[in-house]
């Protein structure tokens, strides 16, 4: 039996994430294994409820569980609190450095059906699979941040640092991943301008002598924005920091079609979390309208990763790949001559498709 816990938090949250269950229920009858899913409150909805993003028996239920699939936080509502306070730290990046996990997986794959959603041409968007490997724990999210008053008015500072350690094991973890693909690793940097991307590109190249089966090429990190919007195909695993990381992944979801395809997977303790790359939508909370196909896909990925369950993942990605080939689309990827379904029926598409596969 696998220990699942279960954090809808907030917005679509709590419409997103049934949907992810029931695709997992319906691997059960076929697989024959057992998924035990236990809730629990984080983000705005742990604050509104116990005064913490946080609380301490959301974080013991992860660190008992085998894997977490998390719905998305934050929200209008929490704004105002002061930024330690807010969901997207307090709850975020509290479960990330609680739980060791300093590697971000999220990967921008291609549906072919969803060649014509995406805004870039066609010919330059067929063909993309890609993975962008984060670092999670270090960088400007991590470091000493300060705000004072002086004489002539405010300062303030985010403070970037960086251990060669930290460096190593994000850049031993891209090589590792690349040589599982198809053996290319991009390192993206700013050596050019900053002292913590002129260590990172020097242990990538020292690391690079143990993986001479590897292709390690360094890309700037403002080439590289342009290069995934005008040759996504030329990328297999890209590598980069905390802040470069969060900006690029997000600037790939034009390639999938829409943020809302895809997922991620947040590694490197005993228990992963697995959740959709975008925010919690409060605009289209509570109407049906979420695209729930990046939730279920970062399920496939915890089959994939935590429970090593590579046919079950595929299955799911198949049937996600069938529900759209048949025309079905939630609002965001709605195109003319295809088929609107709102959440909990795209939801019901994909379980049917796992099923009849």
């Amino acid at each position: 039996m696998y220990k699942i816990a279960v954090l809808p938090g907030d917005g679509i949250g709590p419409e997103i994430i049934p949907q992810a269950i029931k695709v997992l229920k319906a691997i059960t009858k076929k697989y024959g294994v057992r998924f035990e899913f236990q809730e629990g409150l984080v983000g705005g909805a742990a604050i509104d409820a116990y005064g913490t993003a946080l609380p301490e028996e959301t974080l013991k239920l992860c660190q008992e569980s085998q894997a977490i699939l998390l719905g998305a936080v934050g929200g209008p509502k929490w704004d105002s609190l002061p930024p330690p306070q807010r969901p997207e730290t307090a709850a975020l990046l509290a479960l990330r450095k609680g739980l060791g996990l300093y590697a971000n997986i999220r990967p921008a794959y291609l549906f072919p059906a969803l060649a014509d959603s995406s805004p870039l041409k066609k010919e330059v968007v067929e063909g993309t699979d890609l993975l962008i490997l984060r670092e999670l724990t270090g960088g400007l999210y991590f470091g000493e941040k300060k705000r004072e008053r002086t004489a002539t008015g405010e300062v303030a500072w985010d403070t970037l640092i960086y251990t060669s350690e930290e460096i190593e094991r994000i850049l031993r973890l891209g090589f590792e991943l690349a040589r599982e693909r198809r053996r290319k690793l991009t390192s993206v940097d700013k050596a050019n301008v900053l002292i913590t991307s002129r260590l990172w590109r020097e242990t990538a190249e020292k690391l690079a002598q143990e993986y001479p089966d590897v292709e390690l090429e360094h890309m700037y990190v403002d080439n590289c924005a342009m290069q995934l919007i005008r040759r996504p195909r030329q990328f297999d695993v890209l590598v980069m920091e905390n802040t470069f990381g969060d900006i690029l992944s997000d600037l790939a979801s034009v390639l999938s079609g829409s943020i809302g395809m895809l997922p991620s997977a947040s590694i490197g303790g005993k228990t992963a979390l697995y959740e959709p790359v975008h925010g919690s939508a409060p605009d289209i909370a509570g109407q049906k309208k979420a695209n729930p196909l990046a939730t279920i896909l970062s399920a496939a990925l915890m089959l994939r990763i935590s429970f090593k369950m590579e046919q079950a993942a595929r299955d799911i990605e198949n049937a996600v790949n069938r529900v759209l080939e048949q025309g079905y689309r939630t609002l965001d990827i709605l195109s003319e001559g295809t088929t609107l379904v709102n959440t909990e029926e795209m939801g019901d598409l994909v379980r049917q498709a796992v099923e009849e596969g």
